[in-house]
């Protein structure tokens, strides 16, 4: 019996890869695993939103989309030669950045985005400039996975009203507005969250942007498409808004309520997204058998050839890598664990001219802070006999889940009757929001922060100190004041002011309920 030798053969799968794109396709796969293993927090919460929130069930078809966007590319990518670039390890130290920022601050928005950069940076650092030009749309799509938008519910809200109430006069419908609130002869209006349209407008923003890319060729066409892609879907929204009050003027608001969910919600939309798709149909300026790339100009572009001198060893570029993101995972660990003192109890104190007396509210009221480490709230009556609500929160650190001013949080609580009506004239550099209950219950409520010698009401400047502190490993606590009273008019203002009047700068006061002055 006779064993004839067996000679090695290549798996069918590296077979089918062009040799030089075999080792950086091994080190790029290496590196996504670690990057993904490493940040696997960022991506579960991700995809908890793509699969349970509506606003973001459309990045579930992002993913696919990228794969084919490579796919159209792959005759061209095989004629090229991917080289290893060390200044990539600069944009993937940005990405890193901006993941930590948004780690150690609990911005969750930027931690995410930080993630998802990793992995376009990742290939400009293992495959180069060359390789990457080519999949610039498909790694610029890749932002599209980042679950964002809902930040823009109350601006939406507030322009789904303006343009429900100018279409409701223009139709011969007498109609009042305040803030969301539209009150006609069939009954008052909300222009709810869930009305301001940002499913629509974020879904179709990702849409616009790659038809604008598959379908264009020019520049000036590509930014007609994303701006009609931007304004459409915010009028249509808009319309959408007026025709349920208009319905309901004639048939009745649960008649009116019903089609609106089984028409506006299903068909609506997707007549106004056929709409647009064919009315940018005529513009259409790229065939559909043209290459995804100009190979040619890849090739030629002699400012690429000048980058690709700083090419260096994959497994060299790959090992750096994995070092900066085991460092970065290090420093936001011991960051995360920088937490200042708070004394286990705390009480609102006296204030002269002012006593504490049993709370008493027309409706419900009061905000919502689950992250925070110490809680107060009470009521106050002057020797005149106005009222304010105070609120106090105090936070050892700012993390996911204990943030200041995080959205959802602070004067409107969540998941209540309570809506926002708009601003108020600012007390003491506060912010002052309007309120209004079930329509009938007005209530004005100012906020401030407190984080070290700082006090003021801008959540971005609060996140831009609470990322240097503790990028620094600085411990200093967060404290969220809410003064509050009910009314919206100058009664309400002036009682506010007095208080603030009475318990002097409103820093200082809240420093010295946890002993820190």
């Amino acid at each position: 019996m006779r064993l004839d030798a067996i000679s090695p053969t290549r798996a069918p799968l590296t077979e089918s890869i062009v040799p030089q794109w075999r080792a950086p396709l091994l080190q790029l796969a290496l590196a996504w695993v670690a990057l993904l293993a490493l940040f696997a927090g960022e991506w579960a919460a991700m995809m908890g939103h793509w699969w349970s929130n509506s606003t973001y069930n459309h990045i579930l078809l992002v993913p696919p989309i990228l794969v084919w966007l490579v796919w159209q590319r792959l005759p061209e990518l095989a004629l090229l030669t991917p080289r290893a670039w060390w200044p990539g390890l600069v944009a993937l130290g940005a990405a890193l950045l901006v993941w930590l920022l948004g780690n150690i601050s609990g911005l969750a928005t930027a931690s995410q985005l930080g993630a998802v950069a990793m992995l376009p940076a990742s290939v400009l650092a293992l495959l180069g400039p060359r390789a990457s030009y080519a999949l610039l749309f498909p790694l610029f799509y890749s932002v599209f996975l980042v679950p964002i938008g809902e930040e823009l519910v109350p601006v939406l809200q507030m322009i789904t009203a303006d343009i429900t109430i100018a279409l409701t006069h223009l139709s011969g419908i007498p109609a009042e507005i305040e803030g969301v609130f539209i009150d006609t002869p069939v009954g008052l209006f909300e222009v709810a969250e869930a009305c301001s349209g940002v499913k629509f407008l974020v879904a179709m923003v990702a849409l616009g942007a790659l038809i604008a890319n598959q379908c264009f060729r020019s520049v000036w066409r590509r930014a007609a498409f994303m701006a009609a892609s931007v304004i459409v879907p915010i009028l249509a929204n808009g319309v959408r808004a007026w025709g349920t009050i208009y319905i309901a003027q004639f048939q009745g608001i649960e008649f009116a309520a019903g089609f609106d969910h089984i028409f506006y919600g299903w068909i609506f939309f997707a007549v106004v997204m056929a709409t647009l798709v064919g009315a940018g149909w005529r513009f259409f300026d790229r065939s559909v058998d043209e290459p995804a790339i100009d190979l040619a100009e890849i090739q030629g572009a002699g400012w690429i050839t000048s980058l690709e001198r700083f090419a260096a060893p994959g497994w060299a570029v790959l090992a750096s890598l994995a070092a900066l993101a085991i460092a970065t995972t290090a420093w936001a660990g011991v960051a995360r664990a920088v937490e200042a003192p708070l004394p286990q109890a705390i009480v609102l104190p006296q204030v002269a001219g002012w006593e504490q007396v049993p709370t008493e509210q027309g409706w419900p009221w009061r905000p919502q802070a689950p992250g925070a480490d110490r809680r107060l709230f009470g009521t106050y009556r002057s020797a005149s006999g106005a009222r304010v609500d105070v609120f106090l929160a105090y936070y050892a650190a700012q993390e996911e889940g204990r943030e200041a001013g995080a959205y959802g949080e602070g004067a409107q609580p969540p998941g209540t009757e309570w809506r926002w009506l708009g601003e108020a004239p600012a007390i003491d550099g506060g912010k002052a929001d309007r309120l209004q209950a079930v329509g009938v219950h007005p209530r004005l409520a100012m906020t401030w922060y407190r984080h070290g010698d700082w006090t003021g009401s801008s959540r971005l400047e609060l996140k831009a100190l609470t990322m240097r502190d503790r990028l620094l490993f600085t411990a200093r606590p967060t404290a969220t004041l809410i003064v509050s009273a009910e009314g919206s008019g100058d009664a309400a203002q002036a009682a506010i002011s007095d208080f603030i009047g009475a318990i002097g700068p409103s820093g200082k006061w809240m420093d010295r309920i946890v002993g820190l002055d």
